[in-house]
């Protein structure tokens, strides 16, 4: 085993270099046999890397031929480490990050912050091959493959006149990401230039009809990293001075550029054109939908336009079917939740809600369920606004307002097609509710959406909208309510001690004990610094047992039929979520965020 004492004092004086608002350069002491293998024909930092990789496992041998090897042909030991493929790209990028004591991270899912960008000159990022990734009051945070270019860290100081903190990251990653925002910068400058030559209507004109227009390049480009980043949503947002670009990633929003706003018209117009809407309308909003190829995979995108005060707002739903697992028992459900709901998707008839607020995962968790049951030997029929997954085996329909086919429209048209399952996009009124409630009543098993909080209050919701309390207490078989919470990252969650009053405050003890300890997000280069990778659903299963169906003929409120329903034994979404942060899935903070 090596000394690493040596190492260490080194990595501590590059840390405090860094961590300073003036970054100095460390005059380095290095490992006893890094200098045996390397003598002075190496430099520093190369040794570093060298001592770095021995604790790692490399051989002395193998150790020895790279550093002759660069010795004779002239280039550095890590050119001769990649180049020979001794270690692969991530390999050294953790051993830099090791030997210098930072943090190592994986750039092609890092929600890069705009603002770092914008706070330091493209060309100076170019050529010192450092990429501003976040930034805050004091600190602007760079990734490097080389942390021992301390002129260059300097540079980027002097020209922000803020602290500087560097993580290491790949040299494949920085190549192509700087490439990227390279093109990007290139493609929007020279739209802005055409766009003060040209009035909007030609700029638009140009932008859909020309491939390798500037505007053209850039959506391609914006739409394939969201893609690549696990963006659910894409949100272009008008302002007064420019236009906004941010993505959903794990249910929070990252903005990730800015567009010059003479360049407006045309992003939006290009969009459109690529969702099949109508250019030269603008006052009312549109729906439509992009089919982007990435590599062999074809990802749909729905679109979604909204007249603003300062121009149309976009919003680009990302179906990436190919990331989704659609399997119910990999979405988050515990073993009670998904017995108590698949006693009610497994019988012939009924209907089986899934509630909860806009993006909670409930056509995802539809679509899983779907894949449970549908089977060659029934028929299974779909009608939903847009279709968002497309699968095999069934009969998707889509609603069109503007022909006048509507839920309510279609449906007896699906009822006379024989089918055994039916599938509601969504329960919106009193006429779909109707439909939905006969079908389930009539030897139909029926999935649909409704939103409401929480399951007890679907019942309250369908009899407000004008249904029969008995026959929504007889049609009802069960109901689901949903939430989507962030999930910890397994490579970097760190366990702690809650305090009393941390866990009283979110609503301990529960069913169970205490747990004597949770999981804090750390953030690591698999998460993008984030803390998280994933989400997970938080669910709550309420049965329509015969009394809850007594108290639906009574009229009872939401709140009564919650008490009947956790006294029947129903786990509410709090305390599943709760369940869920004390097996180390997710934090404390993201349950009290998500849930009640």
């Amino acid at each position: 085993m090596v000394d690493t004492t040596a190492v260490g004092a080194y990595t501590a004086r590059h840390q405090a270099a860094y961590s300073t608002t003036a970054v100095t350069t460390a005059d380095p002491t290095t490992d006893g046999r890094a200098k045996e293998i390397g003598g002075s024909l190496v430099d520093p930092a190369s040794r570093t890397i060298i001592a770095a990789l021995r604790v790692r496992g490399l051989d002395e041998e193998t150790l020895s031929a790279v550093v002759e090897n660069a010795t004779k042909s002239g280039r550095d030991v890590r050119s001769v480490l990649l180049d020979d493929q001794v270690v692969t790209d991530i390999e050294l990028a953790m051993a830099v990050a090791e030997a210098w004591g930072l943090e190592a991270v994986e750039l092609g899912s890092y929600p890069i912050d705009p603002g770092a960008m914008a706070k330091v000159p493209l060309s100076l990022a170019r050529r010192h091959n450092m990429l501003p990734i976040a930034i805050d009051d004091t600190t602007v945070t760079v990734a490097l493959e080389n942390p021992s270019d301390i002129l260059g860290l300097d540079d980027i100081r002097a020209a922000t006149g803020m602290s500087v903190k560097a993580v290491v990251a790949t040299k494949d990653d920085l190549t192509r990401l700087m490439a990227r925002y390279t093109r990007a910068s290139t493609d929007l400058d020279e739209a802005a230039a055409q766009a003060e030559a040209e009035d909007s209507s030609e700029m638009s004109e140009m932008a859909t009809a020309d491939e390798d227009a500037p505007v053209v390049r850039y959506v391609n480009g914006l739409l394939e990293r969201a893609i690549t980043s696990r963006a659910s949503d894409i949100h272009l947002e008008p302002g007064e001075f420019d236009l906004k670009v941010r993505l959903r990633i794990d249910g929070v929003l990252h903005s990730i550029d800015t567009v010059p706003r003479g360049i407006q018209s045309a992003l939006i117009s290009r969009l459109k054109i690529m969702s099949g809407l109508d250019i030269t309308e603008r006052r009312v909003p549109q729906n439509g939908r992009i089919t982007k190829s990435l590599g062999e995979r074809s990802i749909d995108l729905r679109s979604a336009t909204l007249p603003t005060v300062w121009g149309e707002k976009v919003v680009l739903r990302v179906l990436d079917t190919g990331g989704i697992d659609l399997n119910l028992r990999k979405l988050g459900f515990t073993d009670y939740n998904y017995e108590r709901f698949s006693r009610s998707f497994s019988k012939p008839h009924g209907m089986v809600l899934v509630t909860g607020p806009t993006g909670s995962g409930k056509s995802t968790t539809l679509y899983a369920t779907l894949g449970e049951i549908a089977r060659p030997e029934v028929n299974v029929i779909t009608v939903e606004d847009p279709v968002e997954y497309r699968m095999e085996g069934i009969n998707q329909v889509q609603v069109n307002f503007k022909a006048g086919l509507t839920f309510a429209a279609v449906l007896p048209a699906i009822l006379r097609s024989d089918p055994d399952i039916v599938l509601i996009g969504e329960i919106r009124d009193r006429a779909t509710a109707q439909l939905a409630v006969e079908a389930a009543l009539t030897g139909h098993l029926v999935l649909s959406t409704l939103h409401t909080n929480d399951a007890p209050s679907a019942m309250p919701r369908l009899i407000e909208m004008g249904i029969e309390p008995f026959l929504v207490g007889s049609s009802l078989d069960a109901v689901l309510a949903q939430r989507l919470s962030r999930r910890l990252c397994e490579w970097c969650k760190e366990p702690y001690a809650p305090t009393e009053s941390e866990l009283m405050g979110a609503g301990w003890p529960t069913s169970g004990e205490a747990p004597e300890k949770l999981w804090k997000a750390v953030g690591c280069r698999s998460c993008a610094q984030t803390g998280y990778r994933g989400r997970l659903a938080v669910n709550e299963v309420m049965p329509v047992t015969e009394e809850i169906e007594r108290m639906a003929v009574k009229h009872a409120s939401a709140s009564e039929i919650k008490k009947v329903a956790v006294e029947g034994g129903m786990v509410a979404l709090r305390e599943d979520g709760l369940l869920k942060a004390a097996e180390g899935l997710t934090t404390l903070e993201e349950i009290i965020r998500v849930t009640v």
